[in-house]
């Protein structure tokens, strides 16, 4: 059997070991939490990654609301080489003139294009008091007028139709 002090000097034995455990896993998991921000800080560092380009050719034609073959066609490409530029990160300068030139831009613009910048634009924009680059947007009809407005015109060609249906029947 265990006398006392050997049950004590047991007990202080694991309970130290379960602090050096924690500790060094307390440590473990400090040097993980300190590699990601040092991670962070480097990925957010000020040498720029070059953009995409072909990636926000493709950003921007979709917020034109034009697919690969209007654009294709409007090049003079097929759709296949239009998919084929919009997954390269370079665009060669001709085709990259081109494309702006169909989409309405400046090449600049497709250079230096950012999806946080619209959606930024986007959010600070688009508000409860609808104004956008200064100019509020507000509706000047009552949707609702709008609807019976619509009902009448609806009506009265109905009443239309059995005047005409009327009309043909006591012909017969």
């Amino acid at each position: 059997m265990f006398n006392t002090q050997q049950v004590s000097n047991r007990l202080y034995r694991t309970e130290l070991f379960e602090i050096v455990s924690y500790q060094s896993k307390l440590v473990f998991y400090q040097s993980l939490f300190f590699k990601r921000i040092l991670n962070t800080f480097e990925s957010m560092s000020t040498a720029t990654k070059p953009k995409h380009i072909g990636r926000n050719i493709s950003r921007i034609r979709e917020l034109k609301g034009m697919k690969q073959e209007a654009l294709a066609t409007a090049i003079g490409v097929s759709q296949q080489s239009v998919s084929n530029i919009e997954a390269s990160e370079i665009v060669d300068e001709e085709k990259l003139k081109a494309i702006a030139e169909v989409l309405g831009i400046s090449v600049e613009a497709i250079k230096n294009f950012s999806e946080e910048a619209v959606l930024n634009i986007i959010g600070n924009t688009y508000n409860d008091s609808s104004v956008v680059n200064g100019n509020a947007y507000n509706c000047n009809f009552n949707p609702l007028d709008k609807v019976v407005e619509l009902y009448e015109r609806l009506l009265s060609a109905e009443k239309e139709k059995i005047t005409y249906l009327e009309k043909l029947a006591n012909k017969k």
